[in-house]
């Protein structure tokens, strides 16, 4: 009986590794479906990102396109405003100088501007920063501490 019930357990075993090893095994035809879905990927993302590439190469020469004419109108203005209005209208109107929009010197309040902090500054040189251990904490006296 107990040759039996190890034949049998045997024979259970054997068929559920058989049928969990087809089951797990991949055959060389999905390996190759595999392979080649991978490859088409690979290309259809290499030709988006030249699509990519190539749109914003054309969008930053159409951009400096229109920087180019949106200057030469302003210059016809400004040009056209010194002709055609008394000296003191055109220079209050656009001023004909090359460098008036575009090229401009930064302004006294331009040239001073910084970046905001991410940390309050030192009121004075020995105050402790705020990323101090003691930041914020009193100094408990010792007559205070004998009430805690």
């Amino acid at each position: 009986m107990l040759w039996a019930t190890g034949f049998i357990c045997l024979a259970i075993g054997a068929a559920a590794g058989y049928f969990l090893a087809g089951r797990l095994n991949a055959s060389p035809t999905k390996i190759s479906q595999l392979e080649q879905q991978l490859q088409d990927l690979q290309r259809s993302h290499a030709r988006y990102k030249e699509e990519v590439s190539e749109h914003f190469s054309t969008t930053a020469g159409l951009v400096q396109q229109m920087t180019d004419s949106y200057r030469d109108v302003y210059q016809h203005l400004a040009i056209g405003a010194q002709e055609l209005c008394s000296g003191d209208v055109a220079s209050q109107l656009l001023p004909a100088a090359s460098d008036g929009l575009f090229n401009r010197a930064l302004t006294v309040d331009e040239a001073h501007v910084q970046a905001p902090r991410d940390y309050a500054p030192k009121q004075t040189p020995g105050q402790s920063g705020a990323l101090s251990e003691g930041f914020g904490l009193e100094k408990i006296r010792a007559s205070d501490r004998d009430y805690l």
